[in-house]
């Protein structure tokens, strides 16, 4: 069961939990639901941002195609456009994610519920898979997603395992983890694996120390959650990854999705699937 986010009324939770991505987004639009959108629209793709000027969108394309599990594409509009057609039919980018950050220079500068006023003409927007499309699969096979039962941000932590640069794009990963009770391991693999546009299979089990990450209670990014006995952390190639490749390479100016709030798509997760 999905918990309230503390910030969201009840009546628009209500709303936001029987909504069509249609219905979401307008919502998220109009400035009435701006939270984490995990858990939402079981079945629908959600996805990640990053917009850049023209001048650094090729280098982050070839960053893309050399990073897939952090980086899986879904669509990329043309130089200037706010528009999707491909994942979300006129999702517009600068409106339609709950919350935004701009980034100046590899910092942080603004967190912002729109990037209306900052719209460029030379602005590319990279729709990137999210690893929140998996959870509802994993949900209907009986595994807990402990962030929505605690109504929390899934954790997200910056790795010590490094992408493949491309130009003058570079950086460490980004992985969210997920404590999946032991048995269910295998599973959570087996079902996220089918999916390779949202991430697909974890990219490490068990200790985090290996990958980095010295203590799952203070997440780089969203929430910590409870892990349990009998559980192992999970942790899967994250969308936050250009975040961390903004702030390694410094771009003038870029603007992503604040974690953990995606634009609701249209694509179904049926369709992404490995047949």
């Amino acid at each position: 069961m999905l918990a309230r986010p503390h910030d969201v009324s009840e009546a628009v939770w209500q709303q936001a939990l029987s909504a069509t991505p249609g219905q979401l987004r307008q919502l998220i639009r109009d400035g009435s639901f701006k939270a984490p959108t995990s858990g939402l629209c079981p079945g629908y793709a959600q996805a990640n941002l990053i917009v850049l000027p023209r001048q650094q969108a090729y280098d982050f394309l070839l960053f893309a195609q050399r990073n897939p599990k952090p980086c899986p594409l879904l669509e990329v509009t043309d130089a200037g456009s706010r528009l999707t057609s491909i994942c979300a039919d006129g999702a517009d980018v600068a409106r339609d994610f709950p919350s935004y950050r701009v980034y100046r220079h590899g910092q942080l500068v603004d967190e912002v519920p729109s990037v209306d006023h900052l719209w460029q003409d030379d602005f590319v927007s990279f729709i990137i898979g999210c690893s929140f499309s998996f959870e509802s699969e994993l949900v209907e096979a009986g595994i807990e997603m402990r962030h929505n039962t605690q109504g929390r941000n899934v954790s997200m932590y910056l790795t010590n395992v490094p992408c493949v640069p491309a130009g003058s794009m570079s950086g460490n990963m980004v992985m969210s983890m997920r404590p999946i009770p032991q048995h269910q391991v295998v599973r959570a693999v087996q079902i996220s694996g089918m999916i390779p546009q949202v991430h697909g299979a974890p990219l490490h089990i068990g200790d985090p120390a290996a990958i980095g990450v010295a203590d799952l209670a203070r997440p780089d990014f969203g929430d910590a959650v409870d892990v349990r006995e009998g559980e192992v952390p999970v942790f899967w190639a994250c969308g936050v990854t250009p975040q961390a490749v903004v702030m390694a390479s410094k771009p003038p100016l870029a603007i992503t999705h604040a974690p953990g709030c995606m634009l609701v798509t249209d694509t179904l997760n049926s369709s992404l699937k490995v047949q």
